[in-house]
């Protein structure tokens, strides 16, 4: 991961060039000699935002395999409540597990826009989140596909759409349970192109984008206007600008300004998410979550990437939690239909117990997950990502650390 230092004077390298001593690349001109004085500083990447990326990873995957009903009581045979009567309660919560992505998200998005043309920007986004997306999408089409396991897939012409990531605006059927999660991250990566990419990222644009739209969604949300809400999320807003926030915390921690987006995100995030996850005790519930539990834990989601903002936890910096942020888009992505599929083999057709079946499903994923990174996120990101800027120029040197 790169620091952004601001725009360079000169020619700009291109993206993924490598530089020669003394000189910038350019792509289709001769190298031109570099203006004296010192490199930008290399910054160590955030290992430990890797590792809470996969922390809440995984509280997504013990809500799905053991925090509610659904199709995950099929695989079991009975209700996970049944399988984990006294930790059922408690992964429940995990499905706050997305909360804190988004609030990473924000932090991640703002610092590797900073500095990118829009074309590169464009590239990063589609380069990042499609290969393993696609490959999702069809390895859980084929395997529910399978005579042995044959769940309900969803038509050829919806499974194709999926494809697209616009299969929820367009009102067809998911084939990743998950997929709504990607759907607002795209429709954020939007917002934060047109307000701050394109005209160029400066402070002064992204504490304005993060004001207006934390007003707007305020107003989407009083309008009840259903084109708005849609457009400017305001249940989720407040944990991406959050994370920008904290982005800005991270490149100046007396920045009051910053404090003060991440304090309001922080005070609207909790508000939306006990309205949308709390509910009064009742026996025909499942999942009864307490609205205390879901502020301490939305709460603990700002204070870790706040500590990481602040460089807290810099000594957290073992090489296994990059191996563990790689795998954890592509486990996200595959965990929840495909693990239907392993608890099945093992309770049921195997006998195992539900307190190592629940493990046995986890590595299994993160194994599958392992094979995504290696032979379609390594192989496929760069070439798309190489294809997509072919002649681009960035502005800067802001790379940054992949959500």
């Amino acid at each position: 991961m790169s620091a952004t230092t601001g725009t360079a004077p000169g020619p700009v390298p291109v993206e993924g060039a490598v530089p020669v001593e003394g000189a910038v690349l350019v792509k289709g001109a001769v190298p031109v000699k570099e203006p004296a004085g010192p490199r930008p500083a290399r910054v160590p990447r955030l290992r430990a935002l890797d590792g809470l990326r996969l922390l809440a990873a995984l509280m997504v995957a013990a809500y799905h395999y053991g925090g509610r009903d659904g199709e995950v009581s099929t695989a079991w045979g009975t209700s996970p409540r049944l399988q984990f009567p006294t930790a059922s309660e408690w992964f429940a919560y995990g499905c706050l597990g997305v909360q804190v992505f988004f609030v990473i998200s924000g932090f991640v998005i703002c610092m590797s826009g900073w500095g990118r043309t829009p074309r590169a920007y464009f590239a990063s986004r589609v380069s990042r989140l499609m290969p393993a997306y696609w490959a999702a999408i069809v390895l859980v089409t084929v395997v529910f596909a399978l005579p042995p396991v044959v769940y309900r897939a969803v038509s050829p012409s919806d499974a194709l759409l999926n494809l697209t990531l616009l299969q929820q605006p367009l009102g067809v059927d998911r084939v990743l349970g998950v997929c709504w999660t990607l759907w607002a991250e795209v429709r954020f990566y939007a917002l934060f192109a047109v307000a701050v990419v394109l005209p160029g990222v400066t402070r002064h644009r992204v504490v304005l984008f993060c004001a207006v739209w934390t007003l707007a969604a305020a107003m989407a949300q009083a309008s009840g206007e259903p084109f708005l809400k849609t457009l400017l999320m305001p249940e989720y807003a407040p944990f991406f600008i959050g994370g920008i926030g904290l982005y800005l915390v991270h490149r100046d921690r007396r920045d009051a300004t910053a404090w003060g987006i991440v304090v309001v995100s922080w005070l609207t995030g909790q508000h939306h998410a006990v309205a949308d996850l709390w509910h009064a005790p009742d026996p025909d519930f499942f999942s009864y979550r307490s609205a205390g539990v879901i502020v301490l834990i939305v709460t603990a989601g700002f204070a870790l990437v706040a500590a990481i903002a602040l460089r807290w936890f810099s000594w957290a910096n073992w090489r296994w939690l990059t191996v563990a942020g790689a795998l954890t888009y592509p486990f996200y992505l595959v965990h929840e239909h495909l693990g239907w599929v392993v608890i099945g083999a093992l309770h049921r057709t195997l006998g195992v117990p539900a307190y190592a079946t629940l493990p046995l499903t986890v590595t299994a994923m993160l194994a599958l997950a392992w094979l995504l990174n290696r032979f379609v996120e390594d192989r496929a990101t760069p070439w798309l990502r190489n294809a997509l800027t072919s002649g681009a120029r960035v502005r800067g040197t802001g790379a940054g650390q992949a959500p």
